[in-house]
């Protein structure tokens, strides 16, 4: 028994480590990859770094409440939180509370405050999809039934999400609660059935906007229109080859000077590996896959309840798949889809409910 408790112990204090070091790197390079445009646009090269500390500050105390909220409240309120987050991401649906960024409504301001209620829906998400499936696990395999709230949970989800448009998290989301549901006992081959029921859907979605179909376009060929829709992926490609094995050295990056766009947000991977080549991106990643790594340990345990382990497993793959594509957006693998690094880009909702989701790994893991 003392031995388990030091394995769950070690393990949460590696995974709060890489934590740590992420959000250190988040601080440093956010300074580095937005100075020049701060100091363009506000007459001060600190802006954002002292914005994005403010949103460690911040997410720290999140992760201090995540730890501490009591474990059944979670369970127990965990629909009516999700509920609540729904309706106050709806309400950048409403041209009184919005703030259109970019051409996307995703965005509400209360008083002085802007802030991203996806990002709030998207912690509720996980919460309610982990108690849905600890509820039905028993059931998942044998009786279609089960299945059915599941669809509903993630298609009213994904209808208000691409209402703003977010694209790219109504997509993460759902990639997400259907890794959830297959290790709940969902048979692969109903997961099979489903998506191939929804891809004349995502095509229609794509057909339908024709930014979205630019950006395939653009995908397949950025060199089409290298000063228009291609321009963003091939500065950042410039950008990545420009650090070669060791880097141009911290701050000395050169696409930062306005040629790569969004370089502190979206694209910070880019500065970072033109900042310190392939060996800085290359450790970048392996901390991405550490926290992978003992996120799933933290969830392994087999003193926590279902609920605890699918929402550990639910928080660690979904802030794993956002790495993902941020990293792929940004080495041209697949189309820009708007979504930042987590722990590293700027961006104080993301920032902070991310770290509320650490604080809710901890809390949950260590429950008996």
């Amino acid at each position: 028994m003392y031995k388990h408790v030091n394995i769950i112990r070690s393990n949460l204090l590696l995974f709060l480590s890489i934590v740590c070091c992420l959000l250190a790197c988040g601080l440093l390079f956010v300074y580095s990859a937005s100075s020049v445009y701060a100091l363009s646009r506000f007459g001060s090269a600190h802006y954002y770094a002292q914005q994005h500390c403010m949103g460690i500050i911040l997410g720290l105390c999140a992760l201090c409440i995540g730890r501490l909220m009591p474990k059944q409240y979670l369970e127990r309120y965990a629909g009516v939180f999700f509920i609540a987050s729904l309706l106050l991401t709806a309400c950048t649906l409403l041209p009184f509370f919005s703030v259109s960024v970019h051409g996307s409504h995703r965005w509400i301001r209360l008083c002085a405050i802007t802030f991203q209620p996806s990002e709030v829906l998207k912690v509720f998400f996980i919460l309610f999809v982990a108690r849905f499936l600890a509820k039905k696990e028993l059931h998942l395999q044998s009786n279609i039934q089960s299945y059915i709230p599941l669809l509903c949970i993630i298609a009213t989800t994904s209808s208000i999400l691409l209402m703003q448009p977010d694209f790219g998290l109504t997509i993460t989301l759902a990639i997400t609660a259907f890794i959830l549901a297959y290790i709940a006992g969902l048979p692969l081959k109903r997961m099979w059935y489903t998506f191939f029921a929804l891809l004349p859907i995502v095509v229609g979605l794509v057909w339908m906007k024709p930014y979205r179909f630019r950006r395939i376009m653009t995908f397949i060929n950025p060199w089409a229109d290298p000063m228009g829709s291609g321009f963003q992926i091939i500065q950042s490609l410039i950008a990545i080859g420009s650090g070669n094995i060791w880097g141009a050295g911290i701050s000395l990056s050169k696409q930062k000077f306005f040629y790569l766009p969004m370089q502190h947000t979206d694209f910070i991977f880019s500065i970072i590996a033109e900042e310190t080549g392939f060996i800085g991106a290359l450790f970048l990643v392996a901390l991405y896959v550490l926290f992978l790594y003992f996120g799933l340990q933290c969830a392994s345990s087999t003193q926590i309840s279902s609920f605890a382990r699918y929402s550990i497993i639910g928080f660690v793959s979904l802030i794993s798949l956002q790495t993902i594509i941020n990293i792929s957006v940004s080495t041209g693998l697949v189309p820009t889809k708007g979504i930042g690094l987590p722990l590293i880009s700027y961006g104080n909702t993301a920032l902070v409910c991310t770290l509320f989701m650490v604080g809710l790994i901890i809390n949950l893991s260590r429950e008996r």
